[in-house]
């Protein structure tokens, strides 16, 4: 048994004593600073573990799920309870025909809700007392209900029995109704007193085997909700002045009971008493915060969370905002209840969910955003109050009851906010000691009632026994506490190597603009100008006066040589870049054909050539955008992909481009995300009749270049694929592993496995699509009645024409996406039609994203890779041809640092531990167009300035990746070696090769010598000889003529 209290003076005595040092102490404690974790810098995602962090939580954390009674306990009227204020205002409620009579029935299957936390493997239960159910009346001097209190003592029993600590709390909004009709309820400060009493009842009977006590949940809602707008029970809408007031008289009982039980019981059952106080939290809603806006974030959370804790855990009174904005409305503390309240919490106990973040939706101010950023508000809570201990008491979201048990986005916000806590406790030194997972089982949703689910386990409410299911989230939720948290993944750590000599090093870029005009006038003005230097200084043309102009070089176009210059510079070894079909071929055809737009092409691809840049050329670079889709208006106009004739238009137009380019070009594509361009369709037959003609546009332009150009110039050719990584949304379900299978299936396998062999059991199929698309199209069709399959089908001349065309895989890399199935369109829906692989796609809110909205997740690529790799057995090539993030940094784009050293590192894992043939990485872009985006340059506006990421870049392709010494790759003279046997000899042999040279020489040179005596000798004869002849026929008169020309007529016979 507890001691007595001791008697009244002497116990007023000894409070005040006690309370004037612990009201000094929490004085000099406690720094009120919150308003400084506006002014600290977000977390940077570009820094490890900021955006998710590994990691394991404290030795002993009390990992914990919770209920409340009115929620769950059901048995409304049962072993004499009597009615809460929540039992008549659902009973009395024109708003809803639910009740929470029966709820979750945990009064009846304690048993089973027991059995449902060891299968989650907690360490504590936090549940509440009903009131009305241990006092009927509502009285705690009166009649107790000793069915109840042997309820709760078997239920605190059986949890001891199975190692899980019970916290248990007073009251969570189910007032007795006697109380309300009696008093008017928490309006009446005679609740204060008798909360107090039920408080020591509590206490003394269930105290010695409760550690935790926590006074009452989230009485914010109570004061504001049930008092002021009546959205919850009682219902009253009293406004302002009515939670003003509750809101005294709720913190007044709080501080009752905690010293109720810090003189009367603690010394006996050593155990800690708190209040759960709920709050939101705001950021600016663009740009960093101010010096004028900081202050307004301050007074938002004061005006929930700091109405409570700040007369509890900091000065004993109301904060300053509220003072100044209620003014005579806001009741006071006297001097005295200042230090009495001051101080009556053992832990901070916190609840962050849905209910409040809504509400302080309602309360924001122009500028600001409620956000559900956990780790800033426990940041928060440290430098407001002290840096005191904390139980996240509540934490969670809701689910919308169709979901049933496959609760895949409640997942990700749990994995969310136990991160934010695990960042919390190691980057910002919060004491958090616990976390509850928000609540065991779905239960009756308050004003909500029953449309929306909370519980970890799934309740079928029609169903009479109330079976507790476990969701997929309770699976997640047993993971975590199981590892304690987010242990690192083995395959997470870097390796150190290489990759080897001849990688691709490259830069990718979208379509190459044309800009014909060359830098100077001299080459098209025909006028002479003579400067009039004596008055104006102008240069004025010479009248009647022209001079010859000459067709521009290549050399003369400053756009060539800037823009190579450019690229020179990043130390780049290929330059990938695509040409402008629609410039090239105006009609589409070859009757009109833009010879200066070739031209232009070939000036670029020979000034690569003279920079030793390997030149990587894209035929068609789909904008898919309307009207034309980057092709020529009039193929677009006469129906685009999804008319045959466009194949061969394509056949014409890259017979073309290989005869005028292809001696500058060393690897060619044919077209860019051919993947992405069929979604611009309206769906169903026209996206499969887009994507087969696509890939019979490819097979034509291969086939022609191997047959007519590849002797000759040998540039491998291919078509390069988006291929983002598709994760299970839902790792526990089936049926989302299935559809990230079918989704990487549609977006790739379509077009690569008509082109290779995939492995479908012991048979390669060749030149048709995956077996599993033909299937699943063939199943869907049958679902949606007796319809054909709206994938086309290749002839057998077009497959034999697919097979093998394709010299190796071009991917275009960028994130991950979680895909599951999306859900069934119901009938006379106006949702968007689904697309052909019927899944969707989602985001996992716990990963670092760009400004743009692209998730940074390095492990993707080499699951892609992999993918490839096992797909198409493994031999094919592969090359990275584009990958890069968003970056709105001018200069310093530590996103993008980030993002090229991490994927590399995944990049070089799939090549030396997996065995990929990966040849060749690509960054997309060259330079910003305007704004800062993908660019290693910033834009010309921002005088192409070398952003920090190309430094990185340059480091990685100057080491030839990872090496475990800080050494440089020197590739060049190793393929000399490799690739130049008799210049290796030569190299070896180069003094014996300098003698053998200069004897060569000599002889040469002495050779020559003879000749030219002997040449000079013969010409002396034969000038005598010619000299005696002229003597001779002078001397006999006779004519000579050396300038007569005579026919064969003039001879005589």
């Amino acid at each position: 048994m507890p001691c007595s209290p001791p008697n009244p003076a002497r116990r007023r005595f000894l409070l005040s004593l006690l309370l004037l040092v612990c009201f000094w102490y929490q004085a000099a404690c406690s720094s009120g600073d919150g308003m400084k974790v506006w002014t600290q810098p977000k977390p940077d995602q570009s820094i490890k573990d900021q955006a998710f962090l590994h990691g394991s939580f404290p030795p002993g954390f009390l990992w914990g799920t919770g209920t409340s009674a009115f929620q769950t306990e059901g048995s409304w009227d049962v072993e004499g309870k009597g009615p809460s204020v929540w039992d008549h205002f659902v009973h009395s409620s024109n708003l809803s025909t639910e009740d929470a009579d029966v709820a979750s029935d945990s009064y009846a299957r304690r048993e089973d809700d027991v059995k449902a936390l060891e299968y989650l493997g907690v360490k504590s239960y936090s549940f509440s007392l009903s009131w009305p159910r241990l006092f009927p009346d509502g009285d705690p001097r009166g009649r107790v209900n000793s069915a109840a209190v042997a309820h709760y003592s078997r239920l605190i029993e059986h949890l001891l029995d199975k190692s899980i600590e019970p916290i248990v709390t007073l009251y969570h909004w189910d007032l007795p109704q006697v109380l309300q009709e009696r008093y008017g309820g928490w309006r009446n400060e005679t609740l204060v007193e008798m909360f107090e009493e039920y408080a020591a009842f509590c206490f003394h009977t269930f105290g010695g085997r409760v550690k935790y006590w926590l006074t009452m949940h989230n009485p914010y809602l109570v004061a504001v909700q049930g008092y002021g707008t009546g959205v919850h029970a009682p219902g009253e809408t009293g406004g302002t002045a009515a939670s003003l007031v509750v809101v005294h008289n709720l913190i007044r009982a709080h501080a009752r009971a905690w010293h109720t039980y810090n003189l009367g019981f603690r010394a006996a059952q050593k155990g800690k008493v708190s209040i759960v106080l709920g709050s939101h939290w705001v950021e600016p809603q663009r740009g960093q915060a101010t010096a004028a806006n900081v202050e307004l974030f301050q007074q938002s959370v004061e005006a929930v969370l700091g109405w409570f804790a700040n007369p509890i855990f900091s000065d004993g009174d109301y904060p300053l905002s509220m003072k100044n904005k209620h003014g005579l409305l806001l009741p006071a503390f006297s001097a005295e209840e200042r230090l009495w309240v001051n101080g009556t919490a053992d832990f901070f106990a916190l609840s962050f969910g849905p209910n409040v973040l809504r509400l302080g939706r309602a309360i924001v101010q122009h500028g600001q955003s409620v956000t559900p950023d956990l780790r800033r508000l426990l940041a928060w809570i440290k430098h407001e109050y002290g840096h005191p201990k904390v139980l996240v008491a509540e934490a969670g979201w809701f689910s919308e009851a169709d979901v049933g048990r496959e609760d895949t986005v409640a997942i990700y916000l749990m994995k969310r906010f136990i991160n934010q806590v695990l960042q919390a406790i190691r980057f910002d030194g919060v004491d958090v000691f616990g976390y509850s997972a928000w609540s065991l089982v779905d239960g009756f949703e308050w004003n909500k009632g029953y449309e929306v689910r909370r519980g970890l386990f799934y309740i079928d409410f029609n169903q009479p026994n109330r079976s507790r299911t476990p969701k997929t989230s309770a699976q997640y939720y047993r993971h975590v506490i199981a590892h304690n948290g987010f242990p690192r993944d083995k395959t997470s750590g870097e390796v150190a190597g290489r990759f080897p000599c001849g990688f691709h090093w490259g830069i990718a870029d979208a379509t190459l603009q044309v800009h014909f005009y060359p830098f100077s006038p001299q080459f098209t003005d025909s006028h002479l100008y003579h400067w009039n230097m004596s008055h104006d200084g102008l240069l004025r043309p010479v009248s009647g006066v022209t001079m010859p102009t000459r067709r521009a070089q290549c050399t003369d176009f400053l756009s060539i040589r800037d823009h190579v210059a450019l690229f020179a510079s990043t130390g780049a070894s290929h330059y990938r870049f695509a040409l402008n079909w629609a410039l090239i071929l105006p009609q589409g055809d070859l009757s009109s054909v833009n010879a200066e737009a070739l031209r232009y092409y070939r000036c670029v691809l020979t000034e690569l050539k003279r920079l030793d840049v390997e030149a990587v050329v894209v035929l068609y670079y789909p904008t898919n955008r309307a009207p034309n889709l980057g092709l020529p208006g009039p193929l677009q106009d006469s129906g685009g992909w999804l008319n045959h004739t466009t194949v061969e238009a394509f056949l014409a137009y890259a017979a073309l481009c290989y005869e005028q380019l292809g001696p500058w070009v060393s690897h060619w594509i044919t077209m860019n995300e051919p993947n992405r361009l069929v979604d611009v369709y309206s769906g169903g037959a026209e996206t499969h009749r887009a994507a087969h003609n696509l890939l019979l546009a490819h097979a034509k332009a291969w086939r022609l270049y191997e047959r007519e150009h590849f002797d000759k110039w040998r540039a491998p050719v291919s078509l390069a694929l988006h291929a983002d990584w598709a994760e299970p949304a839902n790792p526990y379900l089936d049926s989302h592993t299935q559809a990230a299978q079918r989704f990487l299936l549609f977006e790739l396998g379509r077009f690569l496995d008509p082109l290779l062999a995939a492995r479908h059991g012991n048979e390669p199929r060749k030149g048709d699509y995956p077996a599993e698309i033909k299937s699943y199209l063939e199943e869907r069709a049958q679902e949606m009645g007796p319809s054909e399959s709206p994938l086309p089908t290749f002839t057998e001349s077009e497959k034999e024409e697919l097979a093998g065309a394709l010299s190796f895989i071009a991917l275009n890399h960028f994130t991950t996406r979680l895909v599951s199935p999306a859900p069934p369109s119901t009938a006379g829906s106006q949702q968007k039609q689904p697309s052909a692989h019927g899944c969707m796609t989602l985001a996992d809110p716990t990963w670092p994203f760009s400004g743009r909205g692209q998730a940074l997740v390095p492990q993707g690529l080499r699951k892609t890779l992999n993918w490839i790799h096992q797909r198409y057995s493994g031999a094919m090539p592969i090359i990275i041809t584009a990958s890069g993030v968003d970056d709105p940094a001018l200069v310093d784009d530590r996103l993008r640092q980030n993002f090229l050293k991490s994927y590399l590192q995944e990049a070089l894992k799939a090549r030396q531990l997996d065995g990929v043939n990966l040849q060749g990485f690509y960054v997309w872009e060259l330079q910003d167009r305007n704004v800062p985006q993908f660019g290693l340059f910033t834009s010309t506006h921002h005088q192409s300035r070398a952003k920090a990421s190309l430094a990185v870049y340059r480091e990685i392709m100057h080491r030839g990746g990872f090496p475990s010494q800080n050494t440089t790759q020197d590739c060049r003279a190793r393929e000399q070696r490799e690739h130049c046997p008799a210049c290796e000899w030569m190299f070896k042999n180069k003094a014996m090769l300098v003698f053998g040279g200069c004897l060569l020489i000599t002889a040469a040179m002495l050779a020559s010598l003879v000749i030219s005596v002997i040449i000079t000798k013969r010409n002396q004869t034969m000038g005598r000889g010619r000299g005696i002849v002229r003597m001779n026929r002078r001397r006999k008169k006779m004519p000579v003529c050396s300038c007569a020309r005579f026919n064969h007529y003039d001879f005589p016979r």
